[in-house]
């Protein structure tokens, strides 16, 4: 009976934690615990005193674990591995690449227009800049790409500035030289038109335009449209038939300088000068 009670008793003291001993052993894990802690801040203060001592702050050391703390957090919700946003990268690369190739092409394409047209050397720089892309960041090749198209579309409307001028220059002188001819079909500007032509092919001056003023004044009045019915004479120097003035211009029949021009040439080889032409008509009535 002792012995039963001894084990039973043995086994109590065993099984049980006095209240001062479990008090005692929490207080040995907080202090464990406290210390763990007290090592981790240890630790991340000697680790920013590393990151100072190297060029770093602890400011730049936080950046750079939240923009990695960022990248993991887009992998774990986009739900792509690293591989694959490596491969995606490798695709913007490749399509930044052929932009840029096309961008070139193009813009080699409004060089040749520019030529004479157009300042085109920002364009041609940029140009030279983007032909590197094989060379370059994929983040430059988009930049210069985005420049090369905005000195393309300068030069492009500088190239159309050109072109209106030039339309309108052409516009100015057709309008011009239409003036001209509808000044010259009148007769005072047959007879300006003939006087300037006679000295400035000829040599005539002011009395062999007299003697020309005359001719003239009598064969037709000066009147482009003079037609003589009869004979079938044409036109202000009255040739037979009108179609010889044909060698002088295709306006002949619309011209009063065209005619002006084969009459002074008609003159100046069958008598030499306008008077002996005008001693002529006056002699014969024709000439």
């Amino acid at each position: 009976m002792r012995n039963d009670t001894s084990n039973t008793h043995a086994q109590t003291d065993t099984n049980s934690v006095p209240t001062d001993t479990a008090a005692t052993s929490r207080r040995d894990l907080r202090r464990r615990r406290t210390g763990r802690k007290r090592l981790i801040v240890a630790g991340a203060i000697a680790a920013a005193g590393l990151l100072v001592g190297t060029g770093f702050s602890v400011q730049s050391a936080v950046a750079t674990q939240e923009r990695i703390n960022a990248t993991q957090a887009l992998n774990a919700t986009s739900g792509f591995r690293h591989e694959q946003l490596g491969a995606y990268a490798g695709v913007a690369a490749a399509k930044a690449i052929d932009n840029a190739k096309d961008t070139i092409t193009a813009a080699n394409e409004t060089l040749a227009a520019a030529d004479g047209k157009a300042d085109a050397s920002g364009l041609a720089a940029s140009v030279a800049s983007l032909s590197d892309y094989k060379k370059i960041s994929t983040e430059k090749v988009l930049d210069l790409t985005k420049v090369t198209r905005a000195e393309a579309a300068k030069t492009t409307a500088a190239i159309a500035a050109y072109d209106q001028a030039q339309v309108e220059a052409a516009a100015a002188a057709a309008a011009a030289a239409a003036q001209a001819l509808a000044n010259a079909n009148t007769p005072d500007g047959a007879r300006a038109y003939a006087a300037d032509f006679a000295a400035s092919q000829y040599g005539w001056g002011g009395d062999q335009f007299q003697c020309l003023d005359k001719l003239w004044q009598k064969e037709s009045g000066w009147n482009y449209q003079a037609y003589n019915a009869s004979s079938g004479a044409t036109g202000i120097p009255q040739s037979l038939p009108g179609s010889k003035m044909a060698t002088a211009g295709d306006d002949w029949e619309t011209s009063a300088a065209t005619q002006i021009r084969w009459g002074l040439g008609y003159i100046s080889g069958a008598y030499g000068t306008p008077c002996s032409a005008w001693s002529h008509s006056q002699s014969m009535n024709w000439y």
